[in-house]
């Protein structure tokens, strides 16, 4: 079993099996906090800045005090040449996350910031060489929420994911790999932890963040490749007709990467005798720093 790793925002190693977390600490006890996920590709975390970007401003929705990059910076080494001593540079890819939570209710104004290295869940694979079959759901909110609730974090990687953990047991309980879910209008806004991308012939779309959508580390990195590469990209808002019309449709993250929906509420998808094409284009979008 690959050793996992455990760092605090002071650089402290720690045995990752050891108690970390109070009790009465709000990560726990109300979801009150953030995270972020990367890659660790080649024993490397990949697009740092991107995510380290995403997660001020993820902190700043929240309301939690500005967390310090250059510390989290130096705790992402500490983590990633922990990991490297553990697997080597051409081990196992790693799943890199950290955790930034408002800390322990019993002492306001403390905080609790972690970094974890864990090795990739199986499905991880399974994904990106099978493809996905995805239910659409809807997720009970207008496009219109992001804009007149800021409140509701709806840009935001916050601790709260109850409700994609469950739409994603509600698919598998319904015999599909993942969700693309929808808007009250029936806009197409997101999956539980992917980004949606059609692709039709060599142009790329996807839903803008207005509509109260995470923006996607990976995406905008594929698409500012893509452009360089001679594709179109735009953002716009898309139906499931949409996908249904596309040449193909992805869902992208930091860790899986691209995987191929194969199938939208048990729609078979056409082949996609290019879809190496994509794959290979968000593979050399992550790899450059």
């Amino acid at each position: 079993m690959t050793k996992s790793v455990l760092v605090t925002l002071d650089g402290e190693v720690h045995d990752f099996d050891a108690p970390l977390l109070h009790a009465d600490d709000l990560a726990a006890v109300r979801g009150d906090g953030i995270f972020d996920t990367l890659l660790v590709r080649g024993g490397r975390p990949r697009k740092v800045r991107r995510h380290l970007e995403r997660f001020a401003n993820s902190a700043a929705a929240m309301g939690l005090d500005a967390p310090d990059l250059t510390a989290w910076d130096k705790v992402i080494d500490i983590a990633a040449e922990q990991w490297r001593d553990a697997v080597g540079d051409s081990g196992p890819e790693g799943l890199l996350r950290l955790v930034y939570s408002r800390g322990r209710e019993s002492r306001p104004g403390s905080v609790t910031a972690y970094a974890t290295i864990t090795e990739l869940p199986a499905r991880i694979a399974q994904a990106r060489r099978d493809g996905v079959s995805v239910v659409t759901l809807e997720r009970g909110y207008s496009i219109d929420l992001a804009a007149n609730a800021p409140w509701q974090l709806l840009g935001a990687k916050t601790l709260s994911y109850a409700t994609n953990m469950a739409a994603l047991r509600h698919a598998t309980d319904q015999g599909f790999d993942d969700v693309i879910f929808t808007s009250a209008e029936g806009a197409v806004l997101e999956g539980p932890r992917s980004t949606v991308v059609a692709v039709y012939d060599k142009t790329l779309v996807t839903p803008p963040v207005e509509i109260g959508i995470l923006p996607g580390t990976t995406t905008n990195a594929v698409f500012e490749l893509a452009e360089q590469e001679g594709w179109k990209t735009e953002t716009r808002v898309l139906l499931p007709a949409d996908l249904i019309a596309a040449d193909a449709v992805w869902l992208v993250s930091s860790v899986t990467l691209a995987a191929r929906v194969t199938a939208i509420n048990r729609y078979v998808m056409p082949d996609d005798a290019d879809e190496h094409r994509f794959a290979d284009l968000v593979d050399r979008a992550i790899s450059v720093d």
